[in-house]
This record gives structure tokens, C-alpha cells and sequence, in this order.
């Protein structure tokens, strides 16, 4: 269950993968649940496209701290990030998630301030979608992983099931997906913590799924896209 991962959660994931979206309903479902201040940090500058940080004003609505870039602005892509990010790492009371970069470039953004995570005291999940280019076999997703680790100077401790097309998105695609992250967990020893689906997918998945089960809304997306 969400409120049982370690205090700091970080997420990391190929491009396509839905990175973003997962962590920004995760945070949002930890928002409901716990109790005391909870932060976001929105580490990804190298993905132009779909940032958590121009969910700012929203995420301030249900309380969430949100840090971004140390530049003030939602319009420029410019690789800074603020030094807030550290804060919460420190604040034994702050429920904290951080949304990585997609490829080693910005999990390096992690390995600079890796000394602040402490091992047992946080979790790395790695989000995986079999339907994307470079992340559609279990070798592919170890190497993924390995870099991913290799740079961030981190160990993953989850993978997530977020095997999707969108609004497209079938039961068949998820399970395909599990296929898939089950394939990895027995060759990285990793468990699957969680199958994220479309919130209307969740009553038809099987009952035996490994990991629990996290209904997505789609807050990156708009309705025309």
C-alpha cells in the first residue's frame, strides 16, 4: 500500500513509459491518506513535453508542496534545479516523491545529491511500459534499470506495471505488461509494487495480480490529446 513505501519515493522511467502521470497520482492518492506535509519535486528537465511542474497551482490546491526548476517560470526548459529539493529529505515528517528524469542524463540530476538518501530510507520505482521502443523485453528493461542505478548512484526497489496506449488502453495491454515485469522481477529479484491502469480498467483486471493496484487519471493529458 502506498502509505507503507518509505518516506522518500522516487520515480524513474524510459520516455513513454507515463512516468509523470503515475507519480503525480501516486502523490495525489498519498495526499488523501496521510497525515503532516507532503512535498513533489519535479526533477525531469530533460522531457519538454509532459512536466508536473505546470500542475503547480493544482497540486498547491490539495496541499503539496510542489519544487521545480530554480527558475521561476513554467515556460523555459532550462536544466536548474532548485536546492529546495534537499529540504525535504531532511524533514523526517514530510511524505516525499520526486519525479526523474527519463534516461541517465536526468538521473544524474539524483546522483549529485545521492549522499542525502539514505538506503532502507527510501524507494526507487521504475515505471514500465511494454509498448514502448527500448523497454518491450526483460533484457531491455535490466539495462534500463542498470544505467538508470549506475548514474542516479541508487537501487530500485519497485517496478510499477504501467503498460498503457492512452485512453487506448486495453486489459490486454496491462497483462501483457505484467507478463513483462515479471519477467524482470525474477531476473532483478525486484518486486512488482504496483499495476497502474485507467481508473475504468480496474474492476475488469484478475484478482491474482502482483502488486497493488493504482487507478490513473489522466492530469498530464488533456482531453484533446
Amino acid at each position: 500500500m502506498i502509505k507503507d513505501d518509505k518516506r522518500v519515493r522516487l520515480f524513474i522511467g524510459h520516455y513513454g513509459s507515463g512516468k509523470s502521470e503515475v507519480s503525480i497520482n501516486y502523490v495525489t492518492n498519498l495526499r488523501k491518506i496521510v497525515d503532516g506535509p507532503v512535498a513533489f519535486a519535479d526533477l525531469d528537465i530533460v522531457n519538454v513535453y509532459f512536466r508536473t511542474r505546470e500542475k503547480k497551482d493544482e497540486l498547491r490546491s490539495m496541499g503539496i508542496n510542489p519544487i521545480d526548476s530554480s527558475i521561476e517560470t513554467d515556460t523555459l526548459d532550462l536544466p536548474a534545479v532548485s536546492a529546495q529539493i534537499m529540504t525535504p529529505l531532511h524533514e523526517n515528517d514530510v511524505n516525499y516523491v520526486l519525479d526523474v528524469g527519463g534516461d541517465n542524463v536526468g538521473t544524474r540530476v539524483v546522483g549529485r545529491f545521492a549522499e542525502h538518501f539514505v538506503e532502507g530510507e527510501y524507494d526507487m520505482f521504475c515505471v514500465v511500459n511494454a509498448n514502448r521502443e527500448q523497454t518491450q523485453t526483460a533484457e531491455e528493461v535490466v539495462r534500463f534499470i542498470e544505467s538508470m542505478e549506475a548514474t542516479s548512484k541508487l537501487k530500485v526497489t519497485g517496478l510499477i506495471n504501467n503498460t498503457h496506449f492512452i485512453r487506448q488502453t486495453t486489459v490486454e495491454d496491462v497483462l501483457k505488461g505484467q507478463k513483462l515485469a515479471k519477467e524482470v522481477s525474477k531476473l532483478t529479484n525486484i518486486p512488482i509494487k504496483y499495476v497502474s491502469c485507467l481508473r475504468e480498467l480496474v474492476d475488469s483486471l484478475p484478482d491474482d495480480l502482483e502488486g497493488d493496484i493504482l487507478p490513473i487519471d489522466l492530469y498530464m493529458r488533456e482531453e484533446w490529446m
